[in-house]
């Protein structure tokens, strides 16, 4: 019995493996097909790419005073030096691993939350939807910027600090979006099959409710990175993000406390917002990809 056992949890392995892997191979074959998704794709890997090779693309530490300050772009110094003599490009290289981690910590909490309240509010309904809802309404109608201000300001400028304002303030969307598939979900006859056997609600939200919600989960994450990136951008530029970690943010503010504009200094504020704006546009370019492939209706006016 037990070698039988294991044989049949063997091939049911494989057999959900086989499975996954025709599921991913449908997926990539209708991503590859949307140009705009490769677009937005390779701007990401290449970022991903720079991010992680940072240490050895950036000629210097990106704290240090290597040359006078404010010295124009040359071989030496690729993007010139700031007002205290600190290497730009250096700068804009090491600042893309903290745009990167901010983008997919801040979107990865806000997405926990929001599929949390999703969840809990359209599968119990009653009393938990009533006050979860309240709550989400709350958040919404509160201004966004100026809630982020304010709690950044309360707990203090850290990177981590960062990641958890823009996450605690970026989940409504994603708590009505889950909460209104759960409430579609939940009637569907497979859903009410297994609770007439007995299956009880954590088994039902796990196995039946939650695999049908998380790819529009997925998608709406994506978005999430692209507002946390610049969520990150502006606190920083305001004065409220981490001054120890170098990110795009910081060095427009930097321009901006030093009058680049002013002086047509454009290698202090142009590069920066290039790769704010690059960004932005990958992972929007991806996001609008993912939505056409797992909303049917969308895909098929493609």
């Amino acid at each position: 019995m037990a070698v039988g056992e294991k044989l049949t949890t063997g091939s049911l392995m494989r057999e959900r493996l086989s499975t996954h892997l025709r599921r991913f191979d449908s997926f990539w074959e209708l991503y590859t097909a949307s140009r705009i998704g490769m677009v937005g794709l390779a701007v990401i890997l290449v970022v991903i790419i720079v991010a992680i090779l940072a240490p050895y693309i950036a000629p210097y530490d990106p704290r240090a005073l290597v040359g006078d300050p404010f010295l124009h772009p040359s071989v030496e110094y690729l993007l010139g030096t700031d007002q205290i003599g600190r290497d730009i490009f250096s700068q804009l290289i090491w600042g893309s691993r903290v745009s990167l981690m901010v983008g997919l910590l801040a979107s990865a909490t806000g997405v926990a939350i929001g599929t949390f309240i999703g969840l809990t509010s359209g599968y119990f309904r009653g009393p938990p939807d009533s006050i979860l809802m309240r709550i989400t309404d709350l958040f919404i109608t509160l201004p966004n910027l100026p809630l982020m201000l304010i709690l950044a300001a309360l707990i203090g400028r850290s990177m981590w600090n960062i990641i958890l304002v823009i996450g605690v303030t970026g989940w409504t969307g994603t708590a009505k979006m889950v909460r209104s598939q759960t409430l579609s979900i939940k009637e569907r006859p497979y859903v009410e099959a297994a609770r007439s056997v007995g299956a009880r609600d954590r088994h039902i939200l796990i196995r039946h409710i939650m695999p049908n919600v998380l790819p529009l989960v997925f998608a709406n994450a994506i978005v999430g990175i692209v507002d946390a990136i610049l969520a990150e951008s502006g606190l920083s530029f305001l004065g409220l993000g981490d001054p120890t970690k170098p990110s795009w943010g910081l060095i427009l503010r930097y321009a901006n406390e030093a009058g680049a504009l002013a002086t047509g200094r454009w290698w202090f504020i142009i590069p920066p917002g290039v790769c704010i704006m690059l960004v932005a546009i990958g992972f929007a370019f991806s996001s609008y990809s993912l939505d056409q492939i797992l909303n049917p209706r969308l895909r098929k006016r493609r």
